[in-house]
C-alpha cells in the first residue's frame, strides 16, 4: 500500500514516515503543496491514499484537493490541520477530502483511518477479488464480496473476525503474516500484541476449513507469523 505525505513540519513528517513504514505502507514525503500536486497526479506513481497537511506552503492542502478532483484524480485524501471549526472541516470536505483529522492526533487512530480509507475504495473499485487456493481436499474458496468461504462444493461459516484473518491470509499467499499485521488490520491494533486472541481464532478458522477435510491450509512460523501456502494450499 502506497501513501504520499505532504506536511511541511520536517518532525512531523519524519515520525509519520517511520510510523506508516513500520505500519507496512510504502511512504513518499514531500514538504509543499506544488510538490504534492505533482506526484498525485496521473502519470506518476499510484498511491492508495494521499495524506496532506492543510497549511502546505506553495499551495495549501485545500488547494491541492481541489485541483486534484478537477484533474480526475480519485485517491483518497486524509487532511490533516489543526483547525478544529466546524465550517474548516466543511471547506475540506467540500474540496474534495474524503476524511479529516485535526492536530494534535492519535498515530493509532490516524493509520486506522488511513485503512478505512483505503478498505472503502478496494470494494468500492472492485479491487478486492475472489481468492482461491487449490487443494486436493477441494479448493477453499474465499469471497470477500459476499463475505462468503467454500472448501469445494461445502459452505464454510465463519465469524466476521475469523472470515477476515483468513482473507487477509490467504490474499496474501506466499508471504509471512506477522501477529502485529493481523492485530493492525483485523482488529486495528486495539488489542495486546501479547494476547493469545489470535490464536483462539486461528484455532477456531482451521476447525472449521481444515480438520472436516483432512487438510491444513495455515502454516504456524515461531516467532515470525503465519502463511498460507498457494502451490499446494496445504501447510
Amino acid at each position: 500500500m502506497r501513501v504520499l505525505v505532504a506536511e511541511d513540519d520536517v518532525r512531523l513528517a519524519a515520525l509519520l514516515e517511520q510510523s506508516l513504514d513500520e505500519a507496512g505502507w510504502h511512504v513518499e514525503t514531500v514538504h509543499d503543496g506544488t510538490s504534492a500536486y505533482g506526484r498525485a497526479l496521473p502519470g506518476g506513481l499510484p498511491y492508495d491514499v494521499l495524506l496532506l497537511d492543510w497549511m502546505l506552503p506553495g499551495q495549501d492542502g485545500v488547494t491541492v484537493a481541489r485541483r486534484l478532483r478537477d484533474a480526475g484524480v480519485r485517491t483518497p485524501i486524509l487532511m490533516l490541520t489543526a483547525r478544529g471549526q466546524v465550517t474548516d472541516r466543511i471547506t475540506g470536505l467540500d474540496a474534495g477530502a474524503d476524511d479529516y483529522l485535526a492536530k494534535p492526533f492519535d498515530l493509532d487512530e490516524l493509520l486506522a483511518r488511513l485503512r478505512a480509507l483505503r478498505r472503502r475504495t478496494a470494494y468500492d473499485s472492485g479491487e478486492v477479488d475472489v481468492v482461491t487456493v487449490p487443494d486436493p481436499a477441494g479448493d477453499l474458496v474465499v469471497d470477500p464480496v459476499a463475505r462468503r468461504v467454500r472448501r469445494g462444493d461445502v459452505e464454510v461459516e465463519l465469524s466476521a473476525r475469523e472470515f477476515d484473518i483468513l482473507y487477509l491470509l490467504v490474499s496474501r499467499a506466499g508471504r509471512v503474516v506477522s501477529r502485529f499485521t493481523i492485530l493492525d488490520e483485523v482488529w486495528d491494533g486495539e488489542t495486546d500484541l501479547r494476547s493469545n486472541v489470535i490464536d483462539v481464532h486461528l484455532a477456531a478458522i482451521r476447525a472449521k476449513i481444515d480438520r472436516p477435510f483432512g487438510t491444513s491450509t495455515i502454516t504456524t512460523l515461531r516467532g515470525a507469523g503465519y502463511r498460507v501456502d498457494p502451490a499446494d494450499g496445504a501447510a
